[in-house]
């Protein structure tokens, strides 16, 4: 409650959320808001102009662009977001296994984690692709098996500062089970860290998604997807602009409240920086009162 109390006051935070939940639920019921079918073809409609059945116009193939729009979303986010999950998951276990129990089993993980980390951040999906054959479900697979490496270690660090605080300490000497103090003691405080880590990775993952897109080596037609749509809009980015405009707009607006979400839950989970962030605001206001004579 108290960390959904310190994001509201934030209008950006507020903002960035509600399109992030309204992004959500509508690419969950994507048939309930797409007023036509993704894949329909009208080739006598082909890059019609916006009107009231087609608000956003049609592509070169006569498909409504608002439907495949919203089709894309599951793609583009939702897909991303179970993909994260899984990485997120993977990491957390591995992560608290190697900060909290150390020794042997800490030095394999994290040279497994260093071997992970040393491939270059497109290395891995390309190598995935280029064996196992373009598409989603393949980016994804090899994004869970690169990122999961630099979660792990992130999780580390933060399990090993909190696991010589005091009260852990005193409660491995009570005779505690490691996994009930890890329950009670060390999962939430480092919380924070994995929220903020994982909220900060999903904007390049979107971006990763839909380059790869872009690129062809995503998801495949007839199915949509926002960088497949900038793909092949980009024969006619000249002459009709506005077909690039919408996909281009939406990785855009759903990136930056990513961001700007991820920015404000960081600030709401460390009460130092919620506090300095004010001293600030109170000291800019003090220097932008008017001088009284």
């Amino acid at each position: 409650m108290r960390i959904l109390k310190n994001l509201m006051r934030d209008k950006v935070a507020t903002l960035s959320l509600s399109v992030i939940v309204i992004t959500i639920v509508v690419g969950l019921f994507a048939p309930v808001f797409a007023p036509h079918p993704p894949n329909e073809v009208h080739m006598e409609l082909r890059y019609a102009s916006p009107s009231w059945e087609y608000l956003l116009g049609n592509d070169h193939l006569g498909r409504c662009i608002l439907s495949r729009l919203i089709y894309g979303i599951r793609p583009s986010v939702l897909s991303v977001l179970v993909a994260l999950f899984l990485t997120v998951l993977i990491g957390l276990v591995l992560g608290f296994i190697a900060g909290y129990f150390r020794g042997k089993v800490d030095a394999v993980i994290m040279r497994i984690c260093d071997i992970m980390l040393s491939f270059p951040g497109y290395v891995m999906p390309l190598a995935f692709i280029g064996i196992f054959g373009v598409g989603l479900e393949n980016i994804l697979i090899a994004f869970i098996l690169m990122k999961w490496a630099w979660f792990a270690r992130a999780i580390r660090t933060s399990v090993m500062q909190y696991s010589q605080v005091d009260y852990v300490k005193f409660a491995k000497a009570s005779g505690i089970h490691d996994l009930k103090i890890i329950y009670k003691h060390i999962v939430p405080v480092t919380f924070a860290d994995v929220a903020v880590i994982s909220s900060g990775s999903i904007s390049s993952m979107i971006l990763q998604i839909s380059g790869f897109s872009f690129l062809g080596l995503g998801i495949q037609a007839p199915h949509a997807e926002w960088g497949m749509m900038l793909n092949e809009a980009r024969n006619v980015m000249f002459s009709r602009p506005e077909l690039m405009l919408a996909p281009g707009l939406a990785i855009i607006i759903v990136v930056a409240a990513f961001n700007f979400l991820s920015d404000a839950l960081q600030v709401a989970l460390d009460p130092k920086l919620l506090t300095s962030k004010q001293y600030r605001r109170e000291r800019e206001g003090i220097h932008n009162e008017p001088v009284r004579s």
